[in-house]
């Protein structure tokens, strides 16, 4: 707060070398939203009003809407009914329908790490390759997050290695809290250069502090004003420092819910997420098995002022999306909406205050 710079300061630099650092990428590019990250990626990444967009239907809407504000035209594709990740055999389905012509475009497939869980990332960009595709990963959910694989020994949401770009969000409830942010993450400096300049306003500074006009600019492109203040940087920074920490406090959380939930009465009504190691954590999902608790859980909960959610809505299903997708299901995203619902987890989430949620959603199936 005494420093001379609130926006445009030095600790935007300083930030983004810390997610290079800490993630292992060649170029982290921050900006005011996760949104605002997505449509960076997208935009950068050549993503333009003739683009199809590959998008999970279970995910928040702004990995859609980032493809609509290039203008392109939006595609659900399933996700496994029990993880909410994007499923393979509808991205293949889904891809089998695209033209040879729509194949020449700069078209996108947007796998979300959900919940903390890694994307099927190599599959994707397998088949992304294969397409004539550009694979860019939500990855507002996973920061820090990696998988086992049998090919390649682990998986790495953020890495770069497999997405020409991962997006993080900095949102109040992410795992990095910067009251609000996000940020571009890729190996690829042509996506990065564009994405530097068209978070502000598409502008190029050409000239150096020993050139005749230093003070010179130009916009080379229609940019936006995406900025992140260095306020939020330097939260940012905090945070980063701290997101093992956080990482280790999530996984503790969900062991305890995982152990307590595999038992009586729960594993009669409820599904527990598959425990994965690497799992960030950023939501833990149960899933009911008869559907119909799933909204009286929510009511009880919250009569007893424990606050849950529903993540998420099939995006296809708002209003937006239904006038362009009219009758339009996926078997496994219905599947999952129906019965999932997301209990408190947060790294601040004291053990007696996790025992009070089982307690009474105990309360609730017992009572019937």
């Amino acid at each position: 707060m005494s420093s001379d710079f609130l926006t445009q300061g030095p600790k935007i630099a300083e930030f983004e070398h810390a997610l290079e650092e800490y993630f292992g990428v060649k170029h982290a590019v921050v900006c005011s939203s996760g949104t605002a990250a997505l449509h960076l990626a997208y935009a950068a990444a050549g993503m333009n009003s003739e683009s199809l967009g590959i998008v999970p239907a279970i995910t928040f809407a702004a990995t859609a809407n980032a493809v609509r504000y290039q203008g392109g035209e939006v595609q659900f594709c399933d996700v496994e009914p029990d993880t909410g990740l994007i499923s393979i055999e509808s991205l293949q389905e889904c891809l089998s329908r695209v033209s040879e012509k729509q194949k020449e475009k700069n078209n996108l497939i947007a796998p979300v790490s959900f919940a903390g869980a890694v994307a099927p990332l190599a599959q994707c960009q397998k088949l992304a390759s294969e397409n004539n595709f550009i694979l860019v990963e939500d990855a507002s959910h996973s920061p820090g997050a990696s998988t086992p694989d049998d090919q390649e020994g682990t998986i790495s949401s953020c890495s770069g290695i497999h997405a020409l770009a991962s997006t993080l969000s900095f949102h109040p409830v992410k795992h990095i809290c910067a009251g609000e942010g996000g940020a571009v993450l890729t190996n690829d400096l042509h996506v990065a250069q564009k994405a530097l300049r068209l978070r502000s306003h598409g502008i190029n500074r050409p000239f150096t502090e020993t050139d005749d006009m230093p003070w010179y600019y130009e916009q080379e492109s229609l940019g936006w004003n995406y900025r992140l203040t260095d306020l939020q940087a330097t939260l940012g920074l905090s945070q980063l420092s701290r997101l093992d920490d956080f990482l280790a406090k999530r996984r503790k959380l969900a062991r305890r819910y995982d152990q307590r939930l595999r038992e009586s009465p729960f594993q009669e009504h409820i599904n527990c997420p598959p425990f994965e190691r690497g799992h960030a954590w950023h939501l833990y999902i149960i899933r009911f098995k008869e559907e119909s608790l799933r909204n009286l859980a929510y009511k009880y909960l919250k009569s007893k002022n424990i606050l849950t959610q529903v993540h998420y809505i099939p995006v296809y299903k708002h209003p937006y999306y239904q006038k362009q997708n009219q009758g339009f299901q996926l078997p496994g995203a219905e599947k999952f909406f129906q019965g999932c619902l997301s209990i408190p987890m947060y790294p601040d989430l004291k053990e007696n205050e996790q025992d009070r949620v089982l307690e009474t959603l105990e309360q609730f199936l017992l009572k019937g």
